[in-house]
């Protein structure tokens, strides 16, 4: 077992025992094991998953660390959210949204990565529902 702590700057969202857990890294999505070897790196918008049995959770991430050690993954967040933490509707606006401001872009490259940080985030977020 892997003790599993979801944290964002507002709460703790999640502290629990689980079989695995899976995050999606800035070099991709990384499947944590009992025993890992220890690890530290930065997460991208996308979906976390853990399994718990035979069950298997899902949340969005968003921004943050994650870190491994001694049978403990903790992650910190910028933003963890559930299929009830959202309106999917909202959500594809959003993402129709950012995807029209990405692709006629003119302005900073620094606020090109924050739209696409949006973009990326939406499309999680209806990845989740399975839309």
């Amino acid at each position: 077992m892997i003790k599993l702590e979801i944290v964002t700057p507002e709460k703790k969202v999640f502290d629990e025992e689980v079989d695995s857990v899976t995050v999606p890294t800035a070099s991709g999505e990384v499947g944590i094991f009992p025993n890992h070897a220890p690890l530290i790196s930065s997460l991208k918008p996308g979906v976390l998953s853990y399994t718990r049995g035979i069950t298997t959770e899902k949340m969005v991430i968003s921004g943050g660390f994650v870190e491994v050690s001694a049978n403990k993954a903790s992650v910190l967040a910028n933003v963890a959210e559930t299929t009830e933490d959202f309106d999917t509707a909202l959500v594809k606006q959003e993402r129709d949204a950012a995807e029209k401001i990405v692709n006629s872009w003119k302005g900073t490259e620094e606020e090109l990565e924050a739209e696409l940080e949006k973009l990326e985030r939406a499309n999680a977020r209806l990845q989740l529902v399975g839309r």
